[in-house]
């Protein structure tokens, strides 16, 4: 996903103290302090922990402390599995050279530094989720806007009210009800494959929760329950508190304080309405003018209500959402979460709430506290909530009667000198030239969903991952390094693996589609190899044997300790050029798709990860539908996201008729496949 972007090439320093022979006490330090980090995780869940025995339901933390330990993989399977999954991109040359480095690697260094990972999974709850998080995320001195952020659009088909104000007081009283469970534990625990337990620690800071910058690295701050949110509208910030006497405001209440924010028609202070922008450009700008002009006075008294703000909340101007009576609606919808006006966002937060005009909704989400899934979690509660148990009035209005003793929303102060806006223009120019590069492309894909892949007793990700490989071979004429995003949370504190999804099979079923002797028996058989292949993989990250975060905290050991890999160097320097994600949905299973079918999400994406490659997440919603979200940049005159859209759609038909009897022969006939909205194929 988004994170694909931040491991490739990063870089960072260590100042050791000193080194020795056999311990470096650097090393060892960070070791330490990840393990209290996780000691101290374990003694707040303690609290959880023991609620638990006073209910017969399992709470949301009932399983945390019975789920394992991600295990070290050996060295020689991780280079062995490395040098299989690059064996289809290099010539022949070029993969004796990378199997020497790694054989000289094996017999030299590995040892060496496998044993300081061993020792820090003995100590630590996870080997590599403490360096993930901050070597991958807050390390980076870039942009997070486009870079790293990513975006959960609202129901495709469905906006339940057209009135704003309305909208925002169901979704944010939904998402008040929702923290008030997750601090209570009560959310039912969450399992793969609805048995297996999967780790909950993600969801800890979802609220409350700032990422603030550093000169040399950021930090995440997480606070306690905080009683207020902070609004964004027309370039002014105001403070909406969220509770009265002592009880949540009501969805009417909400409305009600939303509108008076809708109405009010005073002026944005000097240097308030691009102030946002030093979130979304470079980190070390942005630290330096916290310490110098928000240490003091009304400027940090009105960050600090920004910083410690439950979530943010933007109220656009411009209506947005799926329309299928517009072309590319999808388009400017995904733009507008990702970026915005680079201004109208507090990237830096956990979360932005972002509403619409014509009462859509969507979220930006700040990517070093939690993956996608997550955030996807609480989305799917609060739509669910607002649209089945909240409501609204015929009128579009949200139900019940609000108070009229509520005090207003309150304007935030800035006093913003001429030297700090000359440094939020300057973060703005740089933001908007990285928003402006982003060619973004969605798409529905209505001819075929899970339901008919599954008759062919194919694996749905398989079966899209297949297709995006050979979408990506006629597309660029080349095979490239495939990223996508794979869960641990199967072990305590878990994140991410990588599946390296341009496999040896996967291009000998690519090259066979390109063949026109072959026939479509010949095709079928290379693609389940390939499907099985690819699901193999999928398990074997999953369940802790995937390479890639193994090799990433062998480079991070070396670095610490000063010893120079070449092996691991040229490994972290490979770029992604194609990273895929599949966006998870009915997690929960709280609207019945067979009775409610419209209210379908149309899922998120993220921004490209490479100069001249793409990005592409989908959601397979249902049993007919799956939804792209495409990304590339304009600047490189190789990548088109429409084309690839197109690609896409050809290589998704095309596999399917191999599963038609009929058909055994050619597939690639050339002819034009009709898409969405009569656009053809190529």
């Amino acid at each position: 996903m988004a994170e694909a972007h931040q491991a490739v090439g990063f870089q960072f320093t260590v100042r050791p103290d000193g080194v020795d022979v056999t311990l470096s006490q650097e090393v060892i330090k960070n070791i330490y302090l990840s393990g209290v980090t996780a000691w101290k995780k374990r003694a707040i869940l303690f609290k959880s922990l023991v609620r638990m025995f006073s209910g017969r339901r399992p709470l949301l933390y009932s399983f945390q402390a019975s789920l394992p330990r991600l295990p070290v993989p050996s060295v020689d399977d991780t280079i062995h599995r490395y040098l299989e999954s690059v064996h289809p991109l290099l010539d022949g040359d070029q993969y004796q050279q990378m199997a020497i480095l790694a054989k000289d690697f094996k017999n030299s260094k590995a040892a060496q530094l496998q044993r300081y990972l061993i020792l820090k999974s003995w100590w630590a709850t996870n080997y590599v989720s403490d360096w993930w998080e901050e070597f991958i995320y807050l390390r980076g001195r870039g942009p997070i806007m486009v870079n790293s952020n990513f975006y959960i659009m609202d129901l495709l088909y469905v906006t339940p009210t057209h009135r704003q104000a309305a909208r925002v007081g169901n979704v944010v009283h939904a998402m008040l009800q929702y923290r008030r469970k997750l601090e209570r534990g009560e959310h039912a625990p969450l399992r793969a494959l609805g048995t297996v337990p999967m780790c909950s620690s993600q969801m800890e800071r979802m609220f409350n929760t700032t990422r603030i910058p550093g000169i040399e690295t950021d930090i995440v701050q997480h606070l306690s329950d905080r009683k207020h949110v902070v609004v964004y509208h027309k370039g002014r910030f105001f403070q909406l508190w969220l509770y009265t006497g002592g009880r949540h405001l009501l969805p009417s209440e909400i409305e009600t304080q939303i509108q008076r924010i809708l109405n009010d028609k005073s002026e944005p202070q000097p240097g308030e309405l691009k102030l946002a922008a030093l979130t979304a450009g470079n980190r070390v700008p942005w630290a330096q003018a916290r310490i110098k002009y928000f240490s003091q006075g009304v400027n940090k008294v009105s960050l600090d209500a920004i910083e410690s703000a439950a979530f943010f909340l933007t109220l656009d101007d411009e209506p947005q959402g799926y329309d299928a009576a517009k072309t590319n609606s999808l388009d400017g919808y995904a733009k507008s979460l990702l970026h915005g006006q680079c201004y109208d966002r507090w990237f830096d937060k956990s979360f932005t709430l972002i509403s619409y005009p014509n009462g859509k909704i969507g979220i930006n989400a700040e990517h070093s506290w939690a993956d996608a899934p997550i955030v996807g979690h609480m989305w799917e509660y609060v739509l669910a909530t607002d649209c089945f148990h909240l409501g609204y009035t015929e009128e579009g209005h949200c139900k019940g009667d609000a108070s009229r003793s509520l005090p207003p929303p309150t304007r935030l102060h800035w006093k913003i000198p001429k030297e700090c806006q000359e440094v939020v223009e300057r973060s703005y120019l740089s933001a908007k030239q990285i928003a402006d590069d982003v060619d973004f492309h969605g798409y529905l894909f209505r001819e075929f969903g899970k339901g008919l892949i599954k008759k062919c007793r194919t694996s749905p990700d398989a079966f899209i991952q297949i297709a995006l490989q050979l979408a990506q071979f006629r597309d660029q004429g080349v095979f490239c390094l495939t990223y996508e995003s794979s869960m641990t949370r199967m072990f305590r504190d878990g994140r991410t693996e990588t599946v390296r999804s341009c496999t040896t099979e996967a291009v000998e079923f690519v090259r066979a589609m390109e063949d026109t002797a072959a026939t479509n028996t010949q095709r079928l058989v290379l693609f389940r190899k390939a499907a099985d292949k690819h699901q193999n993989m999928y398990r074997l990250a999953m369940t802790g044997s995937g390479i890639d975060r193994h090799l990433f905290c062998l480079y991070i050991v070396s670095k610490y300790i000063g010893v120079d890999s070449p092996f691991l160097k040229k490994v972290l320097s490979e770029p992604w050029k194609l990273s895929t994600s599949q966006t998870p949905q009915q997690q929960l299973n709280l609207v019945d798709m067979n009775k409610f079918p419209k209210y379908v999400g149309a899922g998120g994406g993220f921004g490209p990860v490479a100069d001249d490659g793409y990005g592409v997440s989908y959601i397979i919603v249902g049993e007919n539908l799956i939804t792209f979200h495409i990304s590339s940049k304009f600047s490189c005159p190789d990548t088109d996201s429409y084309r690839f859209g197109q690609y896409i759609h050809r290589a998704m038909m095309d596999i399917q008729r191999l599963f038609m009897p009929e058909n055994d022969r050619m597939v690639n006939t050339g002819k034009p496949v009709p898409m969405e909205n009569g656009k053809k194929q190529l």
